[in-house]
């Protein structure tokens, strides 16, 4: 099968799993140790299938994920597998609810199987259909070490910088700046010093909480301190990324292009962070990116690396690509960092295929 006009939807068949996580992940506001994912399958008539995953963050999104996918599976049965008239007939018909939230990460899951069956019907990668080829993309470990006990930071610094990556994350937010000061330099004074260290404040601040402690922060090293106030706080943003030395990053919360435009139109951040699921997919993603060469403001990802090492490499101002292995234990064959990079495999479209028997072992209630 290699004509795209050959090929229609059929259906579209979800697997809600919660898998254990590797690295807990463990902010201001709680700890997750399991990731709940709705594993997509869409199917074409011709035999072809598509597919994606979706990171939930609780498990009770996991039914109305599910419930979400499968009712646009249906608006789609019978059309032609062309991703982004796809993505354009699901949009025009969620118009007045609007594209937010679970809608839109309904709207994201199905249009990067779409793109994926579509390489699995080419025989190409997703990295190629967009006109690029794979290469490797450095990455960070992005679990990151967690708002745990100032005296256990060390310990969890080194074993993150032992995976091998040129940098880390740590969640800051505690409740006294002088412990979030503390952990950061004892996890500046645990790692090699060639690693890079990003902290991420995960929302946690009042803005002017945020200017406080990222102007202390300054003279630590960071790379970037990520989310420090309400996401969607443009503004409030603003304030705080012109008042450190510091570059701001956010973005993992967007809510497609145009979420996105209105933050680089008031400078909320220096640097900007892509999610899949939130952008809008592959489709979405496209068009964050070009917004972003636009504005001259580097592209990173959130979560996701499966896809993102195939749409970071296609990326003008390409930055860093957050490795988060949550996927792992329902993958066939994941995806891992060879030299602190990861690049999108050869295999057609976005390289996944899942493990039946862990899907059976890990399926959710």
């Amino acid at each position: 099968m290699n004509a795209q006009a050959a090929l229609h939807v059929r259906d579209v068949v979800v697997h809600p799993v919660v898998v254990p996580l590797q690295w807990p992940i463990r902010t201001a506001s709680g700890t997750m140790t399991g990731a709940p994912l709705l594993l997509i399958d869409l199917r074409t008539v011709e035999g072809v299938i598509g597919r994606a995953y979706l990171f939930g963050y609780q498990e009770l999104t996991l039914k109305p994920l599910a419930d979400l996918v499968l009712a646009m599976g249906g608006m789609i049965a019978n059309d032609p597998l062309a991703p982004v008239e796809l993505n354009r007939k699901l949009r025009r018909r969620f118009t007045l609810l609007g594209a937010r939230s679970l809608i839109g990460m309904a709207l994201s899951g199905l249009d990067m199987a779409a793109w994926d069956a579509l390489g699995e019907a080419t025989g190409r990668p997703l990295v190629s259909l967009l006109g690029g080829a794979p290469r490797p993309v450095r990455a960070y470990l992005g679990h990151g070490v967690g708002v745990i006990p100032v005296s256990e930071v060390p310990e969890a610094a080194a074993t993150l910088a032992a995976e091998g990556l040129p940098a880390i994350k740590i969640r800051l937010g505690r409740d006294a700046f002088a412990d979030d000061l503390a952990a950061v330099r004892a996890a500046r004074q645990s790692i090699p010093a060639h690693v890079m260290l990003m902290a991420d404040f995960n929302q946690s601040l009042t803005v002017a909480e945020a200017i406080r402690r990222g102007r202390a922060l300054d003279d630590e090293g960071l790379c970037w301190i990520e989310e420090p106030v309400r996401a969607d706080d443009f503004r409030g943003c603003a304030r705080v990324a012109a008042a450190l030395a510091t570059p701001v990053q956010i973005g993992e919360n967007f809510s497609g292009a145009f979420e996105m435009h209105e933050a680089l139109r008031c400078d909320a951040s220096d640097l900007v962070m892509i999610d899949a699921q939130q952008i809008g997919g592959v489709t979405g993603w496209l068009a964050a990116a070009a917004l972003a060469q636009t504005y001259g403001v580097e592209v990173s990802s959130h979560l996701f690396h499966e896809v993102s090492a195939h749409l970071l490499a296609v990326s003008p101002l390409c930055g860093w690509l957050e490795y988060t292995n949550v996927a792992d234990p329902v993958l066939a064959e994941p995806l891992r960092p060879v030299g602190g990079a990861v690049s999108a495999p050869s295999r057609p479209g976005i390289g996944i295929a899942w493990d039946d028997k862990a899907i059976q072992k890990w399926r959710a209630p």
